[in-house]
């Protein structure tokens, strides 16, 4: 199982994004669907905007089974808190935080995104560090 953050996400259904290919090439390589969490989805469309095709394409993805979607539940959210605290500086905003509650919940070890500078810093309570891809 892989987390996906927002970043691939909106390269993956916006063509004229420079890390499209890349994150093209490899969503490919990935053994099953990525999982993430409503936090981002909201952000992925919002960054695809008015872009009909893209946020077309996104719908067609999830319904199709392309993507898991995780709740964040009730008892998952101190947790959120507490990630948010410590890592203020950067800022982690909640949609990083929900992504590492979510990788905690289910010991994913692997993150998919574009944010290699604040996912590298976060420790998550499982694993030293996320292996980050691409």
């Amino acid at each position: 199982m892989v987390v996906i953050d927002t970043g691939p996400l909106v390269a993956l259904f916006d063509e004229s994004e420079e890390q499209h290919e890349v994150c093209y090439e490899a969503m490919k390589t990935l053994k099953g669907p990525p999982v993430t969490t409503w936090p981002v989805l909201t952000e992925v469309f919002y960054m695809l905007g008015s872009w009909r095709k893209g946020r077309v394409e996104l719908w067609d993805f999830i319904l199709s089974g392309g993507l898991r979607i995780d709740d964040i539940h009730g008892d998952r959210w101190s947790r959120i808190r507490e990630l948010m605290e410590k890592y203020s500086d950067l800022p982690m905003d909640f949609a990083d935080a929900s992504l590492v509650v979510l990788s905690e919940a289910h010991k994913v070890k692997t993150v998919f995104t574009l944010d290699r500078t604040d996912f590298s810093v976060y420790r998550p309570k499982h694993t030293p560090h996320f292996r980050i891809i691409p």
